[in-house]
């Protein structure tokens, strides 16, 4: 008798191998098909991995059936076995995110998008600048010869970097290519899937948490299918099983959400090159403010730099004023900046106030005996939101009811609200101009997709006067009516540990500034700082950005700091904090000594608590040239953890906290 032959199936599951199965007599198979298999007791989706058997000797299971679809293709599984490696995650868990969904067979997937786009010209009729054309072009030859070839598209806010890469993307579609295009913010999508319909004649699909689970099958499947040929979406969309992908789009480049920092915590940017790599083809790194990084590439020779200067259309750079908050102590809203606004507003023009801080205090306390009101299950202060009359935690979504008493000293309304956050300057910008039309955006208030995209659309339409909000606001928005843009608190996000806190302060205040004289009208920026001598608002207010660059560079190169040098992150976490702590001065015994290695800690984490779990890091500091995954690998796995302490490592870390 013919033994069956048995297949290597991977699942989509936190396990780091594939598990042997038996292919039924009859069954067609290849590398790559999903299939469906029994699982401890249940029944679940897989791909097959390998056609040769692993070394396991127990009793094999079969293969219930192979789904009728196409295979997932050689490149998404060399992408796939390339994350888990690069970030020390078990591979099952990299193809979950390539496997998002739960295959349903009687769900059919609608066709949205067909592969022939129904108008390939440019519809906008919007013509190119002699800059414009040159960096298309170049990223079009690229295109044309299918080569892998990072590109940096580096341009000032407003100089058309978008429409740069539709031009590109068209070659791509011609082609008969798919396009992934990823953006750091859902908020980003309406205006730029507008842009796409008047372009192309069609929306493309998107891809995101907001969709609803059919959906989302039906988007998997049809990219699968290689029946849609652009997908924009969030960092996830890198890892859909696109068949026929020509060109990635990585919008905003610099921006930190492209970092996932939880289950499988990749840098979305490198791993699209990675992804690039792989499929030999483009892509296109977009940013008015790249990351250091990213200009690191571009000076040693990987990414090429195409450099577009100027505003499209003769707009010109908005004028920066640093307002020294010093000779203001006693005000949120500096007086210069409330004359800036009433200006405006008789000119029947737009303003738009910034403030990187949701709620509407960042700190309640007790008058009496300066209790603060702080979450019980992370190291973190409750946030006062008065629309919604609740206290919540940033960290985990904890809330509650303002208390009417203190819990320590018992005393009846006595609790303060300390420090402004959107909703404060809210109010105070309703009481200073009652008559004007204002409305406040922040990711907690839109829920939703499409109520964001609805406000951006009033704001678009000058159906608003002023518009107050977070860093959904900063990025990717064009108001032709925006002519003032200011920020209250330009200080926020310079204070702390992280060794990128200026750059990224820089990023979201050149970005912010941004939305002001986009089109003929000029546009005008005031910072509210209280330390104007700072070399960020020193860069922003004489719009030097290569020469803050340069100083950043020389700094970390000094200090072997990222991207000279290469760090990563141990966390030990759990709900024993003695369990915790006991893993982690186990780690510590065993720590790796070498003389291009320091290791720093174990420290109990900034954020000690969070969501309940008790927390403790080490930081490893490397040089360039180590192997800095398999030293990490040998290291933490030869340690055996209490109860249900974890262990989380992260390559390229952003977060310290």
């Amino acid at each position: 008798m013919t033994p069956q032959p048995i297949v290597q199936v991977l699942l989509p599951i936190a396990i780091d191998r594939p598990f042997d199965y038996a292919v039924p007599t009859g069954m067609e198979y290849a590398v790559g098909d999903l299939v469906e298999v029994p699982f401890r007791g249940k029944t679940t989706f897989g791909v097959v991995w390998g056609k040769e058997a692993t070394d396991y000797c127990g009793k094999v299971k079969e293969v219930l059936r192979r789904l009728d679809s196409p295979p997932l293709s050689p490149e998404n599984q060399k992408f796939v076995t390339w994350v888990a490696r690069y970030t020390l995650t078990p591979i099952g868990m990299v193809l979950k995110m390539a496997l998002p969904v739960a295959l349903n067979p009687k769900t059919k997937a609608r066709k949205i998008l067909d592969i022939r786009l129904p108008n390939l010209d440019q519809r906008e009729g919007l013509s190119l600048s002699g800059d414009q054309e040159a960096a298309a072009a170049t990223i079009q030859k690229a295109i044309e010869e299918e080569n892998f070839q990072p590109f940096l598209l580096d341009g000032v806010t407003g100089s058309g970097k978008t429409e740069v890469y539709l031009s590109a993307m068209e070659v791509a579609l011609k082609k008969g290519r798919q396009v992934v295009v990823l953006l750091p913010e859902i908020a980003l999508t309406a205006q730029w899937l507008n842009r796409f319909q008047r372009r192309f004649g069609v929306e493309p699909l998107q891809w995101h948490s907001g969709l609803s689970p059919a959906l989302r099958q039906q988007t998997w499947v049809a990219i699968l299918e290689g029946r849609t040929p652009v997908i924009v979406g969030a960092r996830s969309a890198l890892f859909l099983p696109y068949p026929n992908l020509g060109l990635i789009i990585v919008d905003e480049e610099h921006d930190p959400s492209y970092k996932q920092e939880e289950q499988v915590i990749y840098q979305a940017r490198d791993m699209a090159v990675v992804r690039a790599k792989i499929g030999q083809m483009p892509i296109v790194l977009v940013s008015a403010t790249p990351s250091l990084e990213t200009i690191t590439n571009v000076d040693q020779g990987r990414y090429q730099r195409l450099v577009l200067k100027s505003r499209h259309g003769g707009a010109l750079m908005p004028r920066t004023q640093v307002i020294d908050m010093r000779h203001y102590p006693h005000n949120w809203i500096s007086p210069p900046l409330q004359d800036a606004i009433a200006q405006g507003l008789q000119a029947k023009e737009q303003a738009m106030l910034f403030l990187n801080r949701r709620g509407y205090a960042p700190l309640t306390l007790c008058r009496g005996c300066g209790h603060r009101l702080m979450c019980p299950t992370c190291t973190s202060w409750l946030v006062e939101h008065k629309r919604s009359g609740r206290l919540q935690c940033h960290q985990c979504g904890y809330s509650l009811k303002l208390p009417p008493n203190c819990p320590e000293c018992k005393a009846e309304g006595s609790f303060i609200a300390c420090g402004p956050g959107v909703e404060r300057i809210y109010e105070q910008i309703t009481q200073t101009f009652p008559h004007a039309r204002c409305e406040m955006l922040t990711s907690d208030m839109m829920s939703t997709p499409n109520q964001v995209h609805e406000l951006i659309r009033r704001v678009t339409a000058h159906e608003v006067d002023i518009i107050i909000g977070t860093q959904v606001l900063a990025k990717g928005h064009h108001f032709p009516m925006m002519t003032l843009v200011g920020v209250v608190d330009a200080d926020l996000g310079l204070s702390g540990g992280d060794l990128r806190a200026c750059e990224r302060t820089y990023q979201l205040l050149h970005q912010v500034s941004g939305r002001a004289g986009r089109e003929q009208r000029p546009g005008r920026v005031m910072l509210q700082t209280f330390n104007p001598s700072h070399p960020v608002m020193v860069a922003l207010a004489s719009q030097d950005r290569d020469s803050f660059i340069e100083a950043e560079k020389i700094e970390r190169e000094a200090r072997l700091m990222p991207p000279f040098g290469r760090l990563g992150a141990v966390i030990i976490s759990g709900t024993d904090r003695h369990h915790v702590e006991q893993v982690a001065k186990q780690l510590a015994r065993s720590a790796p000594f070498h003389p291009d290695i320091t290791v720093l800690g174990p420290v109990p984490a900034p954020l000690a608590q969070l969501r309940g779990r008790h927390r403790w890091r080490f930081l490893i500091k490397a040089a360039k040239s180590t192997s800095l995954q398999d030293l990490l690998a040998r290291w933490v796995g030869g340690i055996k953890t209490l109860g249900n302490v974890r262990i989380t490592v992260d390559i390229d870390p952003y977060s310290f906290l």
